[in-house]
């Protein structure tokens, strides 16, 4: 589903690259996630993914199609997106904020509100109870699984997700690592998780790349990632 060659970010006027011959692939069910500290380029590579930046070299082909030679609009509709801080709209329901992009893909209104209510469904929302309140009636876990359904709705093949539980208390990230763990076996997309937290990445990760300076240096399966002998990886695996 995803497949990215030698990605290459630069800062303008600047010789300094944040990602540097980054290259990965992930297919349909995978979960890869982008483990590294902060500064390690995960959430640029993201961007770059999706074209909210675009590469200074390098390529990134999503369902066998080039994507910076798509519309960028059609290109962002086929990746669902999640971040920490959710980014729903305080003026809308959470039945509007879900159905917000098939409603802009132009779907009959009786089509919108039936994904609407599977969604909801799916992500362990109670339809009667929370279709028609507002983001700020919702508590911060509730407001996350409304942004992971709302990623969802066009059913895109490619789901990109920058560290989404990391602005939640300790016990709702728990919950809400084990409730996704669960959907992701149910899921058909394939998953781009990013994180600086390695009990998530072994928890939620079908494979684990870790990034330091820019650079992917490593890149394996959780139980290979345990047992690695580089410096970097030891330093992860020793701090859970």
């Amino acid at each position: 589903m995803l497949e990215v060659r030698g990605l290459r970010y630069a800062v303008p006027d600047s010789s300094r690259a944040l990602v540097e011959n980054v290259s990965f692939s992930v297919g349909a069910g995978e979960t890869l996630v982008l483990l590294g500290r902060s500064g390690a380029g995960k959430s640029t590579t993201l961007k770059l993914i999706n074209r909210l930046l675009e590469p200074t070299a390098g390529e990134v082909f999503i369902s066998g199609n080039r994507a910076a030679s798509e519309d960028v609009t059609r290109l962002r509709r086929r990746i669902g997106y999640v971040i920490q801080e959710v980014g729903l709209f305080p003026h809308m329901t959470v039945a509007r904020n879900i159905g917000l992009l098939a409603r802009l893909e132009r779907w009959p209104e009786d089509r919108i509100a039936q994904r609407v209510r599977e969604l909801l469904e799916l992500v362990g929302l109670d339809w009667h109870t929370h279709a028609a309140r507002y983001p700020h009636q919702l508590s911060g876990g509730q407001r996350q699984r409304v942004g992971v359904a709302r990623a969802l709705a066009l059913d895109p093949p490619l789901l990109l997700l920058d560290e989404p539980f990391g602005a939640l208390d300790p016990v709702t990230r728990a919950e809400m690592q084990s409730e996704f763990s669960a959907l992701e076996r149910r899921l058909g997309q394939a998953m781009v998780l990013v994180t600086h937290d390695v009990r998530e990445a072994l928890l939620l990760g079908t494979r684990i790349g870790l990034l330091e300076g820019g650079r992917l240096v490593y890149l394996g399966t959780p139980d290979e990632f345990r047992a690695s002998a580089r410096p970097e990886v030891r330093a992860f695996v020793e701090a859970a």
